[in-house]
Formats: C-alpha cells, structure tokens, sequence
C-alpha cells in the first residue's frame, strides 16, 4: 500500500480535526483520538503543547512532510497539526433534555433549519456553547455536518456541544413542546423584535437557512417568532451573527444562569 493509498483509507475511517487551538481543545476534552500528525521540523509555539499533552494522553504522534500534510488537510489553515479521530458521535434529542436536567437548569435548546455552510455551522456552534446552550439540533438532510472545517471554525467547541441529528424538524419540535419547551422561530417578516420577547423558561431557538430562512413547515409550527431590527439598506445579517444575537438575548433574559 503507497502512503497515498494508506492516507485515502484512513479518511475513509476517520474525521479530522485540524488546527492547532482545535486540537488542543480535542486534546482537554479527553475524547478518542486515534492519530496526530504534525509537519516535520514544526516543533515551535503551541505544538510544543500538544506534543506533550499527546504524550501524557499516550496518543501517536507521526511527523510528515510539509507537502504530504497539505494534501491531507481539508482546510486550507490547518497551523501545521491535523488530527484523526473516530467520526464524530451525534447524540439523541433526549440526551440534550438530559444535559439541561442534570444541570438543574431549564432546556435551552438551538434548532438549526438547514444551515449548509459548514463555516456557519462552526461559528454558530462556537457560540452556542459560549452561551450556555444544552445542544443543538441539525436535520440529516439540507444541512452542513460536523467536518474538520466546522471543528476549526469553532475553536474546538464541538467537543463541549452535544449535536442531534435528526429525521424531521417539525416532528422533533412537537416532541420537544411536549417536554415543555417553547419554539421561537426567527423571520424578518414577523412584528416582534427579539429584545420584546419572553426567552424564559425552557425554550428552542430556530434559526434558518443562510438563503432562504425557516421552511414554511418549520415557521407554522413555532410558537412565536421575532425578528432583528434592520436599519440599512442591507435588509439580512449572516446566519452566525443572528444567532449571536438572538442567544444572548436569551442569555441576558435568563439572568446569565445556564453555565
């Protein structure tokens, strides 16, 4: 088998994490991790760190040349450090439920209706997770999935979040009303802004696609839905900064509680 040849079969087994905060953050989180390669004579900064935590993790470190390392790398900034671990573990809905219960905190939960560029899908997440936010929720289909891009985008983040993918979004939002929650729906075309809004109590969050916002399915079946205020001629923000928004709006409701 040419080295080629052994690096197409490991992808084929295996996702990967790449750059050098990414790794770290994999590194702390104490999750499998089958293999780290860095660049060969790259022994400066950070990877310092990661080649003793590696150590003390008893992970395998394989050096490789520059340009072997780029053409195995699926971002363009990978900092000289990829690493290959198992593919990513998505969880069940009612694993988030847990997390938030276990927490003794009310749901807070991120419904995601079709982000598809991985870039957003990092961010938002990056986000989430610095919020507080119990999980987040992608469907199977018309949708980014956790990839090496969305791992560096979001420092590492994914690591910390527990991510659901699911069948259908409008059945997994009648379930989670059953299990209380509110479903706040995101749309520009709504008279609430999201600063006169109750996001309280248990609640799911729906941010849309980046192109054509909320289904139509997924917008009937919220509960209520609010908007951000738009004052340029640029009438839509990117999908990752209305999530900001919207989340720490929530945030600043609840009291700063979840965390």
């Amino acid at each position: 088998m040419t080295p080629s040849q052994k690096t197409s079969k490991e992808k084929m087994y295996n996702d990967q994490v790449e750059g050098r905060n990414a790794v770290i953050e994999l590194l702390e989180s104490g999750k499998d991790i089958n293999k780290i390669y860095i660049t060969k004579g790259e022994k400066h900064g950070s990877i310092h760190k990661i080649i003793s935590m590696a150590k003390q993790n008893r992970v395998i470190i394989v050096e490789k040349e520059k340009k072997q390392m780029e053409e195995m790398a699926q971002t363009q900034n990978f900092q000289g450090v990829i690493a290959l671990v198992p593919p990513y573990e998505y969880v069940e809905v009612e694993d988030i439920l847990q997390e938030a219960k276990e927490k003794e905190e009310e749901p807070f939960i991120l419904i995601l209706d079709g982000i598809e560029d991985p870039h957003n899908l990092g961010s938002i997440i990056r986000t989430a997770e610095t919020a507080g936010v119990h999980g987040v929720i992608i469907p199977k289909r018309r949708s980014a999935t956790v990839n090496s891009t969305v791992n560096k985008v979001s420092a590492g983040a994914v690591q910390h979040m527990k991510i659901a993918r699911v069948t259908n979004i409008t059945d997994t939002m009648d379930f989670l009303k059953k299990e209380g929650l509110w479903i706040c729906g995101t749309d520009i075309n709504t008279q609430t802004y999201y600063y006169d809004q109750d996001l309280t109590g248990p609640i799911g969050i729906v941010i849309g696609n980046e192109g054509n916002g909320m289904s139509q399915k997924v917008k009937k079946n919220c509960d209520f839905l609010v908007k951000i205020p738009m004052k340029g001629k640029v009438t839509s923000l990117n999908a990752s900064v209305s999530t900001g928004i919207v989340i720490y709006e929530a945030v600043k409701q609840r009291g700063g509680k979840n965390k």
